[in-house]
């Protein structure tokens, strides 16, 4: 028997935008099987997709970055622009860091190199369609911090297909807002994390932890001497997650120069 929830909550709305007919197709055909999907367009390159979004209004847009007359960087760039944005997943099929990082820049959610598991793509469009943290950083100051955090994260060359980039990014931004939720990593700030991408807060730590140590083995030596100095665990040689988040986020919270309350 169907729980009465899934009578009252609307379907998430999904558009689609690739070059390719085909993969289209098939994408919309396993979306459109899954109960808490609908998709309700496709589009073959940025200028019929932006077309489409001034006349639709979806809650994930599917967007493949490498397409003719407007490429998907163009789509993310109009996008910018808008008021009611869409979370946004791009496709690619080139493994190219810089093309993850400018995505991401540009404000991009979550970025998947194809080919893909079509359950896995179905689960994120629910995980992202159903989070309502996006309504945190939707305004025209939090965009700000976004895209601040995700220019130090670029520098710092954390690789955005990491869960742990997507992780420290969210946890960055949180703290800049709310900063005493560094003061209670481990019983606040993972869980409230987690519970966004519906996971477990170890896992988060994990994550988070595993993205700083790439970051100290392979990053610019100049830029982690200059961003965190002093404050780094004498025995491992780096911050620890809590030092690194509040690290980044006081920085980027007094060149900002936001009010706390």
């Amino acid at each position: 028997m169907l729980s009465l929830e899934v009578f009252l909550v609307p379907p998430i709305r999904v558009g689609i935008v690739d070059d390719n007919v085909e993969f289209n197709n098939l994408i919309e055909d396993f979306l459109n099987s899954q109960a808490e999907i609908n998709v309700l367009f496709q589009a073959y390159n940025g200028t019929e997709a932006i077309d489409l979004l001034t006349k639709n209004v979806v809650d994930v847009l599917l967007l493949d970055m490498i397409m003719p007359q407007l490429d998907g960087f163009g789509v993310l760039e109009w996008l910018r622009s808008q008021n009611n944005k869409p979370k946004v997943i791009v496709f690619s099929a080139f493994a190219q860091e810089e093309v993850s990082y400018q995505a991401t820049s540009l404000g991009a959610d979550y970025y998947i190199l194809k080919p893909f598991d079509l359950k896995v793509l179905a689960q994120r469009i629910i995980d992202m369609g159903r989070q309502p943290a996006r309504e945190i950083v939707a305004s025209k100051p939090c965009s700000d911090i976004e895209n601040e955090v995700c220019q130090i994260l670029e520098k710092l060359k954390i690789p955005t297909h990491y869960k742990g980039y997507s992780y420290l990014r969210d946890a960055l931004i949180m703290t800049i807002k709310e900063p005493s939720l560094i003061n209670d990593v481990t019983k606040k700030l993972y869980p409230l994390i987690a519970a966004n991408y519906q996971t477990t807060a170890h896992r988060v730590e994990r994550s988070m932890r595993f993205a700083i140590e790439n970051v100290w083995n392979k990053g610019d030596v100049e830029l982690l001497h200059k961003l965190f100095g002093y404050c780094v665990d004498a025995r491992k040689g780096k911050p620890t997650n809590a030092s690194f988040v509040a690290i980044i986020a006081d920085k980027i919270r007094l060149e900002k120069k936001i009010a706390l309350n």
